[in-house]
């Protein structure tokens, strides 16, 4: 009886998506593909996710502010006694405070607490894992501004998030991660050439972590396709600098970093290869992003801006092609994986990077009002194609009225 009910119980949706059911049932209704019984059981299996009233938000922020602010209110507790407490005793206690909100989070989760105040607590727990991990290599006389500790750091947050699907410490291991990935090479071998291709490896493998979360893990691939996107906007967007290669001497992470790109990409690829939906392409992608990223640093056209000769023009052009090839793709994959978020992450870097060639291009040429005419044409025209590339790839890609749909073979 107890899973029948369960069963039966009305699936949580946005009001939006609950908006939209009921009109396509109407529709479906006027149509006579459905009665009016039919359409009363197809709306009624769902139910706007959390209730729509202000108090009911309201409510939902409190909770996870209280949640946040007892929690923190414990750490902040422990941490002004600190001194007075051996530093066996510190860790004792940074341990019990994670330990209470790791096993509290799961206990509220099984009681079916609120979603605010779990997540709260889950975010406390990842933030807890942190701590322990400060606190241990403080007491064995480790420094505790190395990267290491903050790669030890996502390492438990990923682990934390992956055993509970939890969304909190999955944000935290994301954000400390990308912290290590790129801070760790850079430790040892500070060049910007090494930060070019910790960028592309990272885009590479944050990218065929998205295609293999699709597969184990579907509300994680969103945020490692995010990464995967910001990452490789940054690493051409630093490649296309002029003058930006300065020598690279191979360390030991960032030789660590490719092995782990060129791996994970494979068993992405292999795995995703015969999936419908050719998820294959992001890590292939993202290689082809590395690898053009490594080619335009390499090009050295000299950091003189006084005098702009075909060399420059060159590198320029490439590189703002690059780059909107880039931005592009991603829109392409915002309307396959329903992404927006891509579309104005590729956007705003679409913006940022034009400006930025465009002052190092055209500055040293037109000053003044002319260039700010020139700017705006720029500007004018970068706008004008990204967004006729979105709508031509949103009418391409849309099974309903794209080429190969009936609708699409009328026209």
């Amino acid at each position: 009886m107890d899973t029948t009910s369960h069963a039966s119980a009305p699936r949580e949706v946005s009001r939006q998506q609950l908006d939209w059911l009921r009109a396509e049932v109407a529709d479906w209704r006027a149509s006579g593909v459905i009665d009016a019984t039919q359409a009363e059981r197809i709306t009624g299996r769902y139910d706007v996710r959390g209730g729509s009233s202000a108090s009911s938000v309201l409510g939902r922020i409190m909770l996870l502010l209280g949640g946040a602010f007892v929690g923190v209110g414990l750490i902040w507790l422990v941490a002004s006694n600190l001194d007075e407490l051996s530093p066996m005793t510190r860790f004792i206690a940074v341990v019990a405070l994670w330990l209470a909100f790791l096993i509290g989070g799961e206990v509220l989760a099984a009681r079916r607490a609120p979603l605010p105040l779990v997540g709260a607590i889950r975010l406390l727990a990842a933030l807890g894992i942190g701590a322990v991990i400060m606190q241990a290599a403080q007491s064995l006389q480790v420094p505790a501004y190395e990267p290491t500790l903050v790669g030890l750091w996502s390492l438990g947050a990923l682990l934390h998030a992956h055993l509970t699907k939890s969304t909190m410490p999955f944000l935290v291991g994301l954000g400390t991660g990308v912290q290590w990935w790129i801070w760790q090479p850079l430790w040892t071998e500070g060049s910007a050439m090494a930060g070019v291709i910790s960028l592309g490896a990272g885009a590479v493998v944050t990218a065929s972590l998205a295609v293999l979360s699709d597969g184990w893990v579907r509300s994680f691939a969103w945020g490692w396709r995010l990464v995967a996107a910001a990452l490789a906007l940054a690493a051409l967007f630093v490649a296309a600098i002029p003058g930006i290669y300065d020598g690279l001497d191979w360390s030991l992470w960032l030789i660590v970093e490719l092995i782990a790109a060129v791996l994970l990409g494979i068993v992405a690829v292999a795995l995703a290869v015969r999936r419908p939906d050719h998820a294959w392409i992001e890590p292939v992608g993202a290689f082809v992003v590395l690898a053009a990223a490594v080619l335009l640093a390499l090009w050295d056209t000299g950091t003189d801006i006084s005098d702009v000769g075909p060399s420059q023009w060159a590198h320029a052009v490439l590189s703002v092609v690059a780059y909107v090839g880039l931005a592009v793709a991603l829109l392409a994959l915002d309307v396959l994986r329903e992404h927006r978020a891509l579309n104005w992450v590729a956007m705003a870097a679409l913006v940022a990077f034009t400006t930025f060639q465009s002052f190092a291009v055209f500055a040293p040429i037109v000053t003044g009002a002319l260039l700010f005419v020139v700017l705006g044409v720029v500007f004018l025209g970068t706008g004008l194609l990204f967004d006729r590339a979105r709508r031509r790839m949103a009418k391409t890609l849309d099974p309903v009225t794209g080429p190969g749909s009936d609708e699409g073979v009328q026209r």
